[in-house]
């Protein structure tokens, strides 16, 4: 039996982190067997979510995770894609984890009302100071990748040129790349979900809502692979966003 260590469900969301959504996802999409099971990201070999354990395997980070699962049970997630497409699907999933993700972590944790129903939960219960600390360590981080070097507007637009990018790319398709998901859809699912969760306002939130395709896309999604989650999108989109 696989055992799936994530957050668990929160903002709003049926997982809190994307990078647990993509595999959780992934396992889904291959029928494989799995509990799921609550950590922290002390808790894993590399210090981040997710990671799995089979059998006291351990393997950490949703990438190395999926090629585990690949060589362990003889899958191929991008099976029916030629070369070019499977580069373009790898392309994707960078653009969207190492790029626009950054954005949509300044957009939760450096918003302070944002963070403080959000994030700042995550410490409830922790010893005074420790929260800041995290905060000022994330922030270090999206300094570090370059994101949060730019202004609140610079990094909205950088945003939206990823969220354009893959609205182009998916056009009127079900999927990505045509009537069947890929692995990339798992990282592109569980990303623009995080981001389009009314839990959270927000400016890359607004825009993201602006692209019909991707809200459609993640409402198909989430009624195929989260179908028992109350998730209603469109409403909250016709809902105005506090300024």
């Amino acid at each position: 039996m696989i055992t799936l260590y994530g957050l668990g469900e929160g903002f709003g969301l049926p997982e809190i982190s994307p990078y647990v959504t993509k595999t959780e996802v992934q396992l889904k999409m291959a029928g494989l067997g799995y509990v799921k099971a609550l950590a922290r990201p002390e808790n894993s070999p590399k210090g981040q979510m997710p990671f799995i354990d089979i059998n006291g395997t351990k393997v950490a980070d949703s990438t190395f995770i999926r090629a585990f699962l690949e060589r362990t049970y003889g899958l191929d997630f991008d099976e029916g894609l030629d070369g070019v497409q499977r580069a373009q699907a790898w392309a994707i999933e960078r653009m969207i984890e190492n790029h626009f993700g950054w954005a949509m972590i300044a957009e939760r944790w450096l918003c302070p009302a944002n963070f403080a129903k959000g994030p700042a939960h995550f410490f409830d219960g922790a010893p005074e100071g420790v929260r800041e600390m995290v905060q000022g360590q994330v922030r270090s981080n999206i300094h570090a990748v370059g994101i949060g070097r730019h202004t609140d507007l610079e990094i909205v637009a950088l945003a939206v040129n990823s969220l354009a990018a893959v609205s182009a790319i998916l056009g009127d398709k079900p999927y990505l790349f045509g009537a069947r998901p890929c692995g990339a859809d798992a990282t592109v699912f569980g990303m623009l979900a995080g981001v389009l969760t009314p839990f959270f306002e927000g400016e890359i939130r607004r825009r993201a809502e602006g692209f019909g395709n991707l809200v459609a896309y993640v409402d198909r999604l989430m009624a195929q692979f989260y179908p028992a989650f109350e998730w209603d999108l469109e409403a909250a989109v016709r809902k105005p966003v506090a300024a």
